[in-house]
């Protein structure tokens, strides 16, 4: 017997820049402190906003991301990231109807991944979370286009976000009204409430230190004082009726032998999913995690990933730790598996914007002005420690940097895949090389648990060998 569905709300926008995560953030901080135990979502790859979710929360920040992990994962993953919580707060992606980009074809737009589509799938009412600046009676209209888009999206309310003033205010609640929707919150226009961002978004929770903790508190603070949070309480419902996602299931096979894996963290490493974690343990592996800026690597590290984050903005600190350096160069060198994610791959270059890195992959990186984005259907090229040669994988791409002087003699690349750009075409990217998978490519673990299953098996190899 399937247990209740633990309640959801959605927490959409017409459009990126609404106040989403100001308002996601805050409804998450708001009931905690009221006494609820909150399980945070986003919708789609972000990494950056799940680092808020988590402190507001107290629990792991986690996404759902249909295009990544697939349509079927999206119930139990919610059931997972539920299990023992009062209420889930999801915070949704751009507008409510926008999904991936089909590079595959023309280019065409569709619902896949979208905010809607994963309210949808969860059967969790909707939010919306609209820009006040500039509205007047026309909300009603554009009320009418959201409310009447789509009929598997039920919109249950919405939160008037930068308010001009009280007149306004009444102004706006009549539009709503208008169209028989709630209102369930007023908030005001508040510079103070501001993260400070960078080329490739929010910066992160980790980098932001402190004033990332008071963020999220006077987030929490302006939700408790003008959203009704009984009403948003009382909104909430999903209608998921899947088994939780099950980490032993999902990896085919734990080893015995307890392999140590060493994770990059710290500030400069911050990109990864929990599940990644939590399908490493399940495959046997004991993690350790460590801070390239000052460590080295732990004791007995017998496999390593580096993932995604911000290595340009501490090049210069990651240089300085030499040792370290050396240490990933000679781990490489004896054949340790080494997955490295974008923020990795750059690690594991000769040079990072002129500072040396770890010398691994015959290439240097720099940042630059183009921001390379979207969802990839790949294949993989070569059989590495991660994949077999053939498969077929969906990642992303989020970076500003790019690789230079790159010969690729000592090794294969990791993907492939058709580009519909300017440059029309198959593309490969990516290296594998001995032990070493490193790659521009993001893939979500829950995606792909038997890679997981298998880099842990490559581990435990390495350790039956280093004798």
């Amino acid at each position: 017997m399937v247990t209740a569905s633990v309640p959801a709300v959605v927490i959409a926008a017409p459009a990126s820049g609404s106040g989403k995560t100001t308002v996601a953030t805050g409804l998450m901080g708001a009931l905690r402190a009221a006494g609820r135990r909150v399980a945070p979502f986003k919708v789609g790859p972000d990494y950056i906003d799940p680092g808020y979710h988590a402190l507001a929360t107290g629990l792991p920040g986690r996404n759902l991301d249909a295009v990544m992990v697939g349509t079927r994962r999206i119930g139990p993953l919610f059931r997972h990231g539920t299990a023992g919580c009062d209420i889930a707060i999801v915070e949704g992606v751009m507008g409510l109807f926008d999904g991936k980009i089909d590079m595959s074809g023309a280019g065409a737009a569709s619902a896949e991944g979208s905010t809607a589509a994963v309210a949808a799938m969860l059967g969790a009412p909707v939010v919306l979370v609209v820009d006040a600046r500039g509205h007047s009676q026309s909300l009603a209209a554009v009320l009418h286009g959201f409310t009447t888009f789509d009929s598997s999206v039920r919109i249950g309310g919405v939160i008037l976000n930068r308010v001009g003033s009280p007149r306004h205010e009444e102004v706006l609640r009549q539009a709503c009204e208008r169209v028989g929707v709630p209102v369930l919150g007023s908030l005001p226009r508040m510079t103070e409430l501001a993260v400070p961002s960078r080329h490739l978004g929010l910066i992160t929770a980790l980098e932001h230190g402190g004033r990332a903790r008071d963020a999220v508190d006077a987030m929490a603070d302006l939700v408790r004082t003008h959203v009704d949070l009984g009403a948003i309480e009382a909104l909430a419902s999903s209608a998921v009726t899947d088994t939780a996602w099950d980490t032993d299931v999902e990896v085919g096979g734990r080893h015995d032998s307890s392999p140590v894996v060493a994770i990059a963290g710290g500030p400069a490493f911050t990109f990864g999913y929990a599940e990644h974690v939590e399908l490493l343990r399940a495959s046997g592996a004991e993690v350790a995690v460590f801070d390239p800026l000052t460590d080295a690597l732990p004791e007995r590290t017998a496999g390593v990933v580096i993932p995604g984050g911000f290595p340009e903005e501490h090049a210069e600190a990651l240089a300085a730790n030499t040792a370290l350096l050396s240490g990933v160069r000679d781990a490489a060198s004896r054949g340790i598996p080494i997955h490295a994610e974008c923020a990795g791959l750059l690690y594991l270059t000769r040079y990072l914007d002129g500072h040396a890195m770890a010398g691994v992959i015959d290439a240097d990186a720099r940042f630059g002005s183009v921001l390379t984005l979207g969802y990839r259907d790949a294949v993989a090229v070569e059989s590495s420690v991660l994949f077999e040669a053939g498969q077929r994988v969906t990642g992303h791409e989020f970076h500003r940097t790019m690789l230079v002087d790159s010969d690729g003699v000592h090794s294969a690349p990791a993907w492939g895949w058709r580009s519909t750009g300017p440059d029309v075409g198959v593309v490969r990217e990516g290296f594998v090389q001995g032990g070493v998978h490193a790659s521009y490519l993001h893939t979500h673990p829950a995606g792909n648990p038997r890679s997981i299953g298998r880099f842990v098996s490559a581990c435990a190899r390495y350790c039956s060998l280093d004798v």
